[in-house]
C-alpha cells in the first residue's frame, strides 16, 4: 500500500467563543474572548502556481489563482480567495498550494468557522510565499477578506480571537486601538456550547442592518466609537437608536465587570452578568430569537451560573457559565430537555480556553 507524502506545512486555527461583549467589536468597544480546543487544520502537500484546496467536510475541491485574481470561487472556499487577495494586496508572493482542510470546529453554531478558515489558510499562504505578517496585521487582513468573501461588516473579534489565543486565558480586547490582556479564566469555571439547531448565515441575517442603525446613532451623538460616549446621550434619540447604543454602552462596562469578576474567581457575579447581556441582546439589539431564549431559560433552571446567546446572533448557539464539576450534568439536562420542546439542537460541547492559531 502507498504511503501518503508528508504535508510540508501544516497550520491550525482554533474557533473562538466570545465570552462577554457582543455586537461591540465593530463600534470599536471592547470584548472578552477566548479561543477554544475545537478547529480547522490545513495540510499543505506542496507550493504550486495556484491554490487548490479539497475538503471533504466543506465539499469538492476547488482552484483558483494564486493571488485570489479571477471569478469568485463558489461557497467555503470564497473565503479562502480573499484571503488569497487580502496577501496579496499587503505585498505577499503569487505563491500558491495545494491542501486539504478539515475541521471538528461545527459551522454555523456561533464558534467563528469563517474566522478560523481565513487564519489556517493565511498562516499556510505566508509559509509557502516566505512572508510574515505579526499577528494583529494577519488577523486585519482575514478580517477585511471576510468583507470582501460575503459583504458582512464584521469586527475583529473572531480574527482577533483567533491569533491571540492562549491557554487558561482570555482576552480583554479593545477593538479600537488594538490594546489587550490576558484575564485568567478560573479552573473551576465550566463553558458550555449548546446548539438551538437553528442555522444561520450572517450575511442572510439583519446582521448589516444593525450595525447600520448602531453607527447611525454613533453618528447621531457625533463619536466615533462606542467607548467614548456617555449614557446621558441617550436621552436626545428616537427610540430605536437609543436602544442599540444603550446595548453596546452598558456590554462595554459589562465586560470590564466580567473581567474584574474572572479575576476575583466570582462565577456566580459573572453569571449575572450573562443573563444581563442576553436581555440586552434580546430586547435592545434584538438579535435573539425564541430558541436561544429558551436555551438561557433551560440553562438557568438546571443550575447555571447564567447563559446568553453566542455570536451573532438570528440562530446558532448560547454560551453557559457553570462549574466545571457540573458541565457535564448541566449539558446533559438541558440539552434533553430542549429537545424535548423544541425537537431538534441541544447538541452541547464543553470548551476550554486554548491557544491560538500556529503553524504545527
Amino acid at each position: 500500500m502507498r504511503e501518503s507524502p508528508e504535508p510540508a506545512v501544516v497550520t491550525w486555527a482554533p474557533g473562538r467563543v466570545n465570552l462577554i461583549g457582543e455586537h461591540t467589536d465593530y463600534s470599536g468597544g471592547l470584548v472578552l474572548p477566548v479561543a477554544i480546543q475545537y478547529g480547522i487544520t490545513l495540510e499543505v502537500l506542496s507550493d504550486a502556481e495556484a491554490i487548490t484546496l479539497t475538503s471533504s467536510g466543506y465539499g469538492r475541491a476547488e482552484t483558483f489563482a494564486a493571488d485570489g485574481s479571477g471569478p469568485t470561487a463558489p461557497g467555503w472556499a470564497r473565503y479562502a480567495q480573499a484571503v488569497a487577495v487580502e496577501l496579496a494586496l499587503a505585498g505577499r508572493p503569487p505563491v500558491g498550494l495545494t491542501g486539504s482542510l478539515a475541521s471538528d470546529l461545527p459551522a454555523g453554531s456561533g464558534l467563528s468557522s469563517s474566522a478560523a478558515l481565513e487564519v489556517a489558510v493565511a498562516l499556510a499562504l505566508c509559509a509557502v510565499a516566505d512572508f510574515e505578517l505579526e499577528p494583529l496585521e494577519l488577523a486585519l487582513a482575514c478580517q477585511r477578506a471576510e468583507l470582501r468573501a460575503v459583504g458582512v461588516p464584521c469586527g475583529i473579534l473572531d480574527q482577533a480571537a483567533c491569533v491571540l489565543g492562549r491557554a487558561g486565558a482570555a482576552i480583554l480586547l479593545d477593538c479600537a486601538t488594538l490594546e489587550h490582556r490576558l484575564i485568567t479564566v478560573p479552573p473551576g469555571a465550566g463553558l458550555l456550547i449548546v446548539d438551538s439547531g437553528v442555522e444561520r448565515s450572517l450575511e442572510n441575517t439583519a446582521y448589516g442592518e444593525r450595525r447600520a442603525q448602531l453607527e447611525h446613532a454613533l453618528a447621531l451623538v457625533g463619536a466615533g466609537r462606542s467607548t467614548e460616549v456617555d449614557v446621558s446621550a441617550l436621552d436626545d434619540l428616537d427610540g430605536v437608536s437609543r436602544r442599540r447604543l444603550r446595548h453596546v454602552l452598558t456590554e462595554n462596562e459589562r465586560v470590564r465587570e466580567f473581567a474584574s469578576a474572572l479575576e476575583q474567581g466570582d462565577l456566580a457575579a459573572a453569571g449575572r452578568l450573562l443573563g444581563q447581556s442576553h436581555a440586552s441582546l434580546r430586547d435592545d439589539y434584538e438579535v435573539s430569537i425564541p430558541e436561544l431564549d429558551l436555551l438561557v431559560e433551560l440553562a438557568e433552571t438546571a443550575g447555571a451560573h447564567g447563559a446568553r446567546l453566542l455570536g451573532g446572533g438570528f440562530g446558532g448557539s448560547v454560551l453557559v457559565l457553570t462549574d466545571a464539576d457540573l458541565a457535564d450534568e448541566v449539558a446533559g439536562v438541558v440539552a434533553a430537555e430542549y429537545r424535548l420542546q423544541a425537537g431538534r439542537g441541544g447538541h452541547a460541547l464543553v470548551v476550554r480556553p486554548s491557544a491560538g492559531a500556529a503553524r504545527r
